[in-house]
């Protein structure tokens, strides 16, 4: 009977197989292949220290398989497959990061905004190289997902790895995570546009800020700041109507896989939500796949100034591959490309302007010097004397006009001062 079970997974294996061309692998070779398989198949489950039912080592084997293909293929079993589904409408459960598998461990591409992870202080780049005390390293990538998880209300303890500093521990809480896709407001007349990540409710999320914006900035609006950073991307048809939105026309970014006829082009259409007026998008290191996507377009068209630091540097399109028992693997299918042509695969998009993120420190208050009006017989101004206004150009407003929060952010204060100044000169020179 065993044997039978075993034929018939060896035969469910063989009809999946493709036509083999005379530049491909050996027919011969590969049935060889499956029966060394069948053979390890059938030894682990008649002689392992415990039972180990056949749908395990199906999904062991299957998961293997593509996950050491590249970081991002893997294999989705039910459970799995379910709750994707449902993070991509924007409300799941579990602690709010974004990860990928480095050198063994877990590494953050970005915690999510107001989630338990963000509100603990886990930050892109870390490592986590403990669960609950015990060790990833071994671990695939959907395994120590799966411990990641849990009840929400429970507790969770991760090891984190930064940098050069030594591993601590982080108690993090699990909790529903209710994404808010696109959060809004104004900035010193600058419209600014928070994007956490791509899922369904981006685009709709982010016509209704810019309708708000418009309408309580009205025609004092100087431009817009679309911050990208700490995205870890999402569906791509987002990406391409967020880019759409700011682009008249052209190519937002083509895709391009094994085949030569797998590849895709996805064009702009006219219309552009902002007017034609300045936009500056901030990226980070833990921006990735789609948020690169978006600001590569921009950049290329340059419709934008992207300014921040060097993104994440993903690349790659994973195409979700339903299977049967309502499972799916996640397979990555082609490659993406930026208008010019340029592939960011591990590289990244470089900032037109480079901002680290910085703490701003008041400096200490110094005595006034000596200037012109206090010299003795000094001459008196003309214009006040025949009652000209010595206002400035702004009509004496404030210098900044920034919300505390923008204050402490010197990345997006640097933004507002850019655009800004183009506001200034575009008026001098209309003028």
């Amino acid at each position: 009977m065993r044997k039978l079970q075993i034929a018939a997974i060896v035969a469910a294996l063989l009809i999946g197989l493709p036509q083999f061309s005379p530049a491909q692998e050996n027919p011969s070779d590969t049935y060889r292949q499956l029966k060394l398989f069948s053979e390890v198949f059938e030894r682990v489950r008649a002689d392992y220290v415990e039972e180990v039912s056949d749908q395990q080592l199906i999904e062991y084997a299957i998961q293997g398989m593509l996950s050491t293909l590249d970081p991002h293929s893997s294999y989705l079993n039910a459970e799995s497959f379910g709750d994707m589904r449902v993070q991509t409408k924007g409300e799941f459960g579990g602690l709010g990061i974004e990860v990928t598998m480095e050198n063994g461990f877990v590494k953050v591409v970005s915690p999510i905004d107001d989630t338990p992870a963000h509100r603990a202080g886990v930050k892109p780049g870390d490592f986590i190289t403990h669960i609950d005390g015990e060790a990833i390293l071994g671990l695939s990538l959907n395994e120590a997902v799966e411990k990641m998880r849990g009840p929400v209300g429970t507790d969770l303890t991760v090891t984190i790895r930064r940098g050069d500093q030594e591993a601590f521990d982080v108690t993090i809480t699990r909790d529903v995570i209710k994404i808010q896709s696109v959060r809004s407001r104004i900035e010193d007349k600058v419209g600014y546009l928070r994007i956490t990540t791509f899922n369904q409710q981006t685009m709709p999320g982010l016509q209704q800020a810019m309708q708000e914006i418009k309408a309580e900035a009205g025609s004092e609006l100087r431009g817009y700041v679309l911050d990208l950073r700490n995205n870890p991307g999402g569906l791509l048809d987002q990406a391409v109507e967020v880019s759409d939105a700011f682009i008249d026309q052209g190519e937002i970014v083509s895709t391009r896989g094994r085949a030569t006829d797998d590849a895709q082009r996805f064009n702009a259409t006219p219309g552009d939500l902002a007017g034609g007026l300045p936009v500056v998008v901030l990226i980070n290191g833990g921006s990735a796949s789609a948020s690169e996507i978006v600001a590569g377009a921009l950049q290329d068209h340059r419709r934008a100034i992207v300014m921040g630091t060097k993104s994440f540097g993903k690349g790659s399109v994973q195409t979700i591959i339903p299977l049967g028992l309502s499972g799916a693997m996640r397979l990555t299918t082609a490659r993406y490309f930026t208008p010019s042509g340029r592939s960011i695969q591990a590289l990244g998009i470089d900032p037109d302007i480079v901002v680290e993120q910085a703490t701003l420190e008041q400096a200490a208050a110094t005595a006034p010097g000596r200037r012109e009006a206090d010299l003795r017989g000094a001459l008196a101004n003309p214009n006040e004397e025949n009652g000209v206004s010595t206002e400035t150009p702004e009509n004496g407003e404030a210098a900044h006009a920034l919300s505390e929060a923008a204050e402490q952010d010197y990345q997006l204060a640097r933004a507002v001062d850019l655009l800004r100044g183009l506001a200034l000169y575009n008026q001098r020179v209309v003028n």
